[in-house]
């Protein structure tokens, strides 16, 4: 599955509806990363085919979301996006999502992805 643009509306409904929750709280049912980016963005354009590789590497246990913020102003004030590309990693469950900006090699997100998105269970026997 490619990556998949969101506008505010669409950031509402499928990641948080920052308008009606206080709390954090995300409906998804895979975990997610959300690429704030802008068109004119040099960094953002290196990172776009990396995430793509990633969508469908990770396909059907993730999904990368893509966050236009000159066009969806709103949804980058929510999360306080001061560069640009920057991502925000969402866990499953009452995990906290981690806003990190950059763009990062292929390797770093794999290692985001394996040891804080798709973490296996067996943490909590431990």
């Amino acid at each position: 599955m490619p990556t998949i643009k969101l506008n505010t509306e669409e950031f509402k409904e499928k990641v948080f509806d920052y308008e009606n929750e206080k709390e954090w709280k995300y409906p998804g049912e895979l975990p997610a990363i959300i690429d704030f980016y802008a068109d004119w963005c040099g960094p953002c354009k290196m990172v776009a085919p990396i995430l793509e590789e990633l969508s469908h590497e990770y396909e059907g246990r993730l999904l990368i979301y893509k966050v236009d913020t000159d066009k969806e102003q709103e949804v980058a004030a929510v999360f306080g996006i001061q560069s640009i590309p920057t991502f925000l990693f969402i866990p499953l469950g009452n995990g906290q999502p981690m806003l990190e900006p950059g763009a990062f090699p292929k390797h770093v997100f794999r290692e985001i992805i394996e040891e804080e998105l798709l973490k296996e269970k067996k943490d909590e026997s431990l």
